[in-house]
């Protein structure tokens, strides 16, 4: 049964999946997983629930708007349920992440913190080569270690471009405000990333936003990760580490949808913490934009 056949019920009745959607099958052209670990989180943890929290709120959002007519139902698309992982193991879980991912050619992604994001480009990157990255954060995670860990949610990015993962030159960080020690803003300057502040975003508009990130990353494959403590905490509180200044969710959904230009392979949505999120705003946030997300693949006929 599809969730057309099923759109007369109200949506707190309406299936538990992302976009209430009945389909599950591992064949579908875009596979949409919950990824649920958050052991490598350094301030405030409840990211494991993310993936449920965004599934309840998605119910709320979907289909056509006028400015976005590209319908995600449209789109085959299967929610495949959470990936396994093994408790209290990082190492291991991230090597079960890369293999379960690998088995989807179009992968959208709830977290879960955002060391998740490593996994995922690991499988995305041995599907697709090197890949160009936008990255909405409010932090650069490019650290060398957090707190004397070498394997966190913000050291996520340095080792992805230390393996080869990404291409640096082709990585855009949009919304970056975070509190940064010169050594990490000069290595990841060097590395030859392009950061936009978050200021840079209020000073622009979001056509402009969208031209300059759709300029770095060119016409090459590319990735998309979305940290919800990019949106300003009063937009997004219900996340693990929140940074005053941030976007406002017009903002984010104003560029969001100015990137049809942009050959997306993939995505993950992260950080999204229900125990301190406040009228479901954070989740409604994050499956809006995954939903923005899916409009862009609706675009241009699919996720291929």
């Amino acid at each position: 049964m599809s969730f057309r056949q099923t759109a007369f019920l109200p949506t707190f009745a309406a299936r538990e999946t992302f976009l209430a959607t009945a389909n599950s099958s591992t064949d579908a052209a875009i596979a949409v997983a919950g990824v649920p670990l958050d052991i490598a989180t350094t301030n405030r943890a409840g990211t494991r629930d993310g993936p449920a929290a965004i599934r309840r709120a998605s119910r709320m959002v979907g289909g056509t708007y006028p400015d976005m007519p590209h319908n995600p139902y449209d789109l085959d698309f299967a929610d495949v349920g959470n990936f396994g992982l093994l408790m209290g193991n990082l190492d291991e879980s991230l090597k079960m992440i890369e293999s379960q991912a690998a088995e989807y050619p179009h992968l959208i992604a709830m977290g879960g913190d955002h060391l998740v994001s490593l996994p995922l480009l690991r499988a995305a990157a041995k599907r697709h080569g090197r890949l160009g990255l936008v990255h909405f954060d409010a932090h650069v995670d490019t650290w060398a270690e957090n707190y004397g860990a070498p394997v966190t949610h913000g050291t996520n990015f340095r080792i992805a471009i230390n393996e080869g993962l990404i291409d640096p030159h082709r990585m855009v960080q949009i919304g970056i405000r975070c509190r940064v020690d010169a050594g990490t803003l000069a290595w990841t300057q060097e590395q030859g990333v392009t950061i936009i502040w978050a200021e840079d975003v209020h000073l622009s508009t979001p056509c402009a936003i969208a031209e300059r990130i759709t300029a770095v990353v060119g016409s090459g494959k590319t990735y998309l990760t979305f940290d919800i403590d990019g949106l300003d905490p009063s937009n997004a509180p219900g996340t693990g580490t929140p940074e005053v200044g941030g976007l406002q969710t017009w903002q984010a959904r104003g560029i969001l949808t100015r990137l049809g230009a942009v050959n997306f392979v993939g995505m993950d949505l992260v950080e999204v913490s229900p125990a301190y999120d406040v009228g479901e705003i954070t989740s409604l946030a994050g499956a809006s934009m995954m939903c923005f997300y899916m409009g862009l693949l609706a675009a241009r006929g699919g996720g291929a």
